[in-house]
């Protein structure tokens, strides 16, 4: 059993945990993959969103007190506590550079599920884990955050002061700022980033249609 080389830093939820011998051992989802880290002994919830520093990556490891084999799993020093307040006040700080309010109003997304951004604000709780669409205009895109694109979408609704008309969606297609889009993804209510970097409603998983 030799060690591969090292592997940067590690993302993912949370599908599976286990603590043994002074480790944690934890199970990423990583989209329809998973991968497994194991760290010194912490405490992690499943459906958490985790980042780890990366590690020595070790195929066929063979762990005596589990009395498991694990395929492939990386060992993680676990400080990437530092990456992830840094990757948030990333997001934060694209948040905060948001232009002011679109001065035009653009109409709704047809079909049930379109809703405006002043309404996916307001309707959050109940429109949580569900998908919706909203048609707007790309005001700013901040990329390769947390390995997903974030993209903030204007559709003239909505109150400035209160923070309720301009929507944060994240996606893995590439979107330029200026272009008219109708979102659709899953909304996702009290999103918290960890390091006081909290969201009332963001748009996850989102695809664009122009």
């Amino acid at each position: 059993m030799m060690p591969a080389a090292a592997q940067e830093t590690v993302t993912g939820k949370v599908a599976e945990t286990m603590d043994s011998g002074g480790y944690t051992y934890i199970r990423l989802a990583q989209g329809t993959e998973s991968v497994w880290v194991a760290t010194a002994q912490r405490k992690v919830k499943v459906g958490e969103e985790v980042y780890f520093a990366g590690g020595i990556v070790m195929n066929d490891f063979r762990s005596k007190t589990l009395n498991r084999t694990f395929k492939k799993i990386i060992f993680s020093d676990g400080s990437a506590q530092g990456g992830h307040m840094a990757q948030a006040a990333q997001i934060a700080a694209s948040h905060g550079k948001v232009s002011g309010q679109l001065s035009v109003r653009i109409s709704k997304a047809e079909g049930k599920d379109g809703y405006t951004v002043a309404e996916i604000f307001s309707k959050r709780k109940e429109l949580d884990g569900k998908t919706v669409s909203v048609r707007g205009k790309v005001v700013k895109v901040s990329t390769e955050i947390m390995d997903r694109n974030w993209v903030h979408i204007q559709d003239g609704s909505g109150d400035a002061k209160a923070a309720t008309h301009d929507l944060l969606a994240t996606t893995s297609e590439v979107v330029k700022v200026g272009e008219t889009v109708i979102a659709r993804g899953t909304v996702a209510k009290d999103k918290d980033f960890g390091s006081g970097y909290s969201y009332a409603v963001i748009l996850g998983k989102t695809a664009f249609k122009r």
